[in-house]
């Protein structure tokens, strides 16, 4: 049961780009503690210098899981008048049958438009590359009715097993001191993808919009044990025909932080995803499970993923304050 499970996983993956098969892109849970993913506008949008990394293991339970992490850095250059980033991406699908990696650069302009609202616009350049092991694959002609797979297929490798390409993407945000809202349109210029057969990738569309609240506030100038804040948040995605939904909440109680989402499609449920994290001065860590719900609920072993940032102060002397107050996981 197993290899017949990889066996349809690999086909899916081989077809890559040849139907109608949307929401290829990598998907992390704790959004903001990977701005610059969800949107290149968010480079710099912390001030000071910050390096982000994530890791995620999807469905464990299933063979053929899906690994993905990530790492960036971004910061904002006064002489620049907005923030720079670089990010990295990685991607194993179907235990390494086929790899992803991606590496982009973003730049984002800082617009102060008044005293109470500033915002960002942001250019992200990527270059992708993806890797197909024709080896991991199986496929119904090796399958022997009594002895399983012992047979040799009679498919035709593709001529290329890795294929590199360009993209780019855009994206923008506005706040005020509690509210923000944002907007980033990712693969722009549609590449084409796919090993067997060719198809241009879908464009990704993300709108997002929340808030932060004090509760409870200490000091003015940092966060202190006990100081409470709470962060509601919406963020809709759209790729091709799939459409996705996620809206929950954050609870910080310094140097706690904890929070609940419910994603869903259109017409299914997929996960309730519960979150804890630490923060302490430069540090902050948080890890997250995502419950499914849907019909793979028994199946599929749920979702961890991992986070870690690392906030450095500001080279400046000047007065610094961070520019843009949301979560941070």
């Amino acid at each position: 049961m197993q290899k017949r499970l990889l066996t349809f996983i690999a086909l899916v993956l081989t077809l890559l780009g040849s139907g109608r098969i949307a929401a290829q892109d990598v998907h992390f849970s704790q959004f903001f503690s990977n701005p610059v993913y969800l949107n290149p506008a968010f480079a710099g949008a912390n001030v000071c210098p910050r390096v982000v990394a994530n890791f995620r293991d999807q469905w464990p339970s299933i063979s053929g899981t899906f690994i993905s992490y990530s790492a960036s850095y971004d910061q904002h250059f006064d002489k620049l008048a907005g923030g720079i980033a670089v990010l990295f991406m990685g991607d194993h699908a179907g235990q390494g049958t086929i790899n992803t990696y991606a590496a982009s650069f973003v730049y984002s302009y800082r617009l102060k438009c008044s005293r109470k609202f500033n915002m960002r616009f942001a250019l992200q350049a990527t270059y992708q590359q993806k890797t197909l092991d024709w080896n991991k694959l199986t496929f119904p002609d090796m399958i022997d009715p009594r002895y399983g797979f012992v047979y040799e297929t009679n498919e035709t490798q593709p001529s290329k097993l890795s294929k590199g390409v360009f993209d780019c993407s855009a994206g923008i945000i506005g706040y005020t001191k509690n509210i923000y809202f944002g907007l980033a349109v990712h693969h722009l210029t549609r590449p084409y993808e796919g090993f067997i057969s060719v198809s241009r990738l879908p464009i990704k569309w993300t709108a997002h919009f929340g808030g932060y609240f004090d509760l409870r506030r200490k000091s003015r100038r940092e966060h202190r044990f006990g100081d409470i804040s709470i962060s509601p948040n919406l963020i809709y995605q759209h790729q091709l025909t799939f459409h996705q939904f996620n809206y929950g909440i954050y609870l910080n109680y310094y140097p706690f932080v904890v929070g609940v989402w419910y994603r869903h499609s259109i017409k299914n449920s997929d996960a309730i995803i519960f979150m804890f994290g630490l923060q302490h001065e430069m540090i902050r860590v948080a890890y997250s499970y995502d419950l499914t719900v849907s019909k793979l609920a028994n199946l599929s072993g749920g979702s961890h993923e991992v986070s870690l940032q690392f906030l450095f102060k500001c080279p400046e002397k000047n007065r610094v304050m961070k520019d843009l107050n949301c979560p941070t996981f």
